[in-house]
């Protein structure tokens, strides 16, 4: 038998289409109930449990209970990181799913990709970065310049009392609908729970969709319009 991991056995977890549905819908960074994945699987509930269980026990998802409900999420970001890639590769290989509604065109403007920014305006904000030296480095190795930590302050994030966690701070991720890169890792998802704070943008209830608000789209042009990048 050949040695290393078994990448093989998590790719057949992944790989199956109700299990995608379940981890996709997952990558809305929502604790959901097994009731909630099973509608987002198509399939039954008793059929979401077995699915659900040979996630966990692959330490793909988590489990946590609230009262009587159980509660599932994506076991680490390192989970996240990798489906973000697969759907990367998929858009890039033209593996895209059918476009099903009016929701698809705010999806692609604006929506959270499991703790961050994606769609176009993720884009936007990560050339914009990028542009005026606030992230320098590679796409493999990135890091946020003196002039960027000065950008960031600016806007009220803290680096140094950021949660504790095992992503990078800064990590670009490929968009799967713009097919360029976005803005992941510590600092992605700091910059969108202060755009939440700052009033800039909310969540729509039951989607990935962010809204902006008008105010919070002119305040969030005047720092990464699209006229600043190349």
């Amino acid at each position: 038998m050949k040695e290393g991991p078994n990448f093989s056995q998590i790719a057949a977890l992944i790989g199956d289409p109700a299990r995608g549905n379940i981890l996709t819908a997952l990558m809305s960074g929502k604790a959901l109930t097994a009731s909630e994945l099973a509608s987002e699987a198509g399939v039954s509930a008793q059929t979401a449990s077995v699915h659900l269980s040979k996630l966990r026990e692959s330490a793909l998802v988590s489990e946590r209970k609230s009262g009587r409900h159980k509660y599932f999420t994506l076991a680490s970001d390192e989970v996240a990181d990798v489906l973000e890639a697969l759907m990367g590769l998929a858009a890039t290989t033209g593996n895209l799913r059918t476009r099903t509604g009016p929701k698809d065109a705010a999806m692609r403007d604006a929506r959270v990709c499991y703790n961050h920014l994606a769609g176009n305006m993720g884009v936007q904000m990560y050339r914009a970065m990028r542009a005026h030296g606030h992230i320098v480095g590679t796409e493999a190795e990135l890091k946020l310049s003196d002039s960027g930590k000065v950008f960031i302050a600016d806007l009220g994030v803290d680096i140094e009392n950021l949660p504790k966690s095992k992503s990078p701070l800064c990590k670009s991720c490929l968009d799967w609908s713009e097919r360029e890169s976005h803005l992941s890792g510590q600092l992605g998802r700091a910059l969108l729970t202060k755009f939440y704070q700052l009033g800039w943008a909310r969540r729509l209830p039951d989607s990935r969709v962010i809204e902006f608000t008008k105010s919070g789209k002119i305040a969030f042009e005047q720092r990464f319009g699209s006229d600043k990048t190349p």
